[in-house]
């Protein structure tokens, strides 16, 4: 997909992905050893009631799933920025996550002909439905080739 492939509305289905236990601790242990999401005892007497993900956790998870269902196969040429993350649900072990990419809007470069602006929201929802996550920002995509030797 290259700039001119992204118009706001538009809606592209990044597919699903279960999140186990496992991963929950291993990610957390590294990164987010908060005691909710690492230790079963602690997070049964947290306010969660049990283990959680940890909100970083859930970003990365839709990070991957866009760059596997969209950003690899696009003109992506990286991100300014994000202006918005909400973590609106806990994720649990055994949550499945469905992530789809919402154009919002976007800009041809007025500085930079090869390059324009997408905005966007990513949502995750798990699989009664209810939105965990959202993540709003901009990513930057390469313009379409134009073809040379025509007339």
């Amino acid at each position: 997909m290259y700039f001119e492939d992204f118009a706001p509305g538009q809606v592209i289905d990044l597919g699903t992905r279960t999140v186990s236990e496992e991963e929950i601790i291993a990610f957390a242990s590294q990164f987010d050893p908060q005691p909710f999401h690492v230790d079963q005892q602690a997070a049964a007497d947290s306010m969660f009631g049990g283990l959680v993900a940890s909100g970083w956790h859930t970003c990365s998870m839709m990070m991957r799933m866009v760059v596997d269902g969209l950003m690899a196969a696009s003109s992506s040429m990286g991100s300014p920025g994000v202006d918005k993350v909400r973590w609106l649900l806990p994720v649990r072990a055994g949550d499945t996550l469905a992530v789809s990419y919402e154009t919002t809007a976007v800009k041809a470069s007025a500085s930079k002909p090869d390059r324009g602006v997408v905005w966007s929201r990513w949502s995750a929802l798990n699989q009664r439905g209810e939105l965990v996550c959202t993540i709003e920002g901009m990513g930057m995509f390469g313009r379409r080739p134009q073809e040379s030797g025509h007339a």
